[in-house]
């Protein structure tokens, strides 16, 4: 009888993840098997500035009273916040890239960035970012990755990120790893954003944006492995309702597998799980969605 040639061995399927940004390892234990993880190529430093760092507590998904008011959340691993500069006010004075960071609290990595008056700030980094390179904010800077910028002084067709909802407030959209938003149109004080979900939305023109893509786009492909990977996140375990008393969960109870018994799933408060919109049909940003998403 004879067997069919294995096209890929497991070191050429390695090779070629290692190429993709992502780490393989071989397989000693089952949950090893599946497992990967970054290869943070795009990381150049490793400890973070201290003058840039902030005190993280965590409460376990607990409010001031002691009750869980967010369920599965506990434990992980200690994290120390970094303080980005959503904001980039500083207008017309060049900085020069330090390094490019791993951040605990983000999909994507950050950039230490120096002003040359020696104020030191963190910024998302975009992809192509590496040490040595100058960014700069203000209302007549180069279109290149990490400048940012007005919108009005961005062309059309532009990809971006970081994007504000309201002068001044600092980024809100687009600040994901590998995400990206597309300046499609700009008309009188408002211009058509095309965002990563593909909701269309009306921008103010006097927002501000950072030009270029979001880097560690290989975040997305990253496999967990183990439950471990997950708890380390802070993330504890999430039981089915299906498993649970009837007192404790809609579809809880029965003798055996039982089914739901409702005409859809419910969360454990009774309302609607899956496709029940919940966003308010009279919220006042309504009006500056010009296409939903999906």
């Amino acid at each position: 009888m004879r067997f069919r040639r294995k096209e890929h061995s497991f070191s050429q399927i390695r090779e070629r993840k290692k190429k993709m940004g992502i780490k393989t390892y071989r397989p000693y234990t089952p949950s090893r098997r599946n497992m990967t993880s970054s290869t943070f190529e795009e990381v150049t430093k490793k400890t973070p500035e201290k003058s840039l760092l902030a005190k993280k507590k965590k409460n376990s998904g607990r409010n001031s009273y002691g009750r869980i008011t967010v369920r599965h959340q506990g434990g992980g691993n200690r994290q120390k916040y970094r303080i980005v500069d959503f904001k980039r006010q500083k207008d017309d004075m060049e900085a020069t890239v330090i390094g490019i960071e791993y951040d605990p609290n983000r999909s994507a990595n950050i950039a230490l960035i120096e002003y040359t008056d020696g104020t030191k700030s963190y910024i998302l980094a975009p992809q192509g970012l590496t040490d040595g390179d100058k960014v700069i904010s203000g209302v007549k800077v180069d279109i290149k990755p990490g400048n940012a910028m007005p919108i009005e002084s961005i062309p059309v067709g532009t990809m971006i990120h970081n994007i504000e909802l309201n002068p001044g407030q600092g980024g809100k959209l687009a600040r994901s790893a590998g995400q990206e938003a597309q300046l499609m149109a700009k008309e009188g004080a408002y211009a058509h954003v095309r965002l990563p979900s593909g909701e269309m939305r009306l921008v103010s023109v006097r927002c501000r944006a950072t030009i270029g893509t979001i880097g560690n786009s290989d975040h997305e492909n990253i496999k967990l492995g183990k439950a471990g990977r997950k708890r380390h996140m802070g993330i504890r375990p999430t039981v089915r309702g299906s498993v649970m008393n009837p007192n404790d969960h809609p579809h809880g109870g029965g003798e055996g597998r039982a089914p739901v018994g409702h005409s859809g799933p419910l969360t454990p408060w009774g309302k609607p799980a899956l496709g029940y919109k919940t966003r308010d049909k009279k919220k006042q940003s309504n009006k500056f969605i010009v296409k939903r998403r999906k």
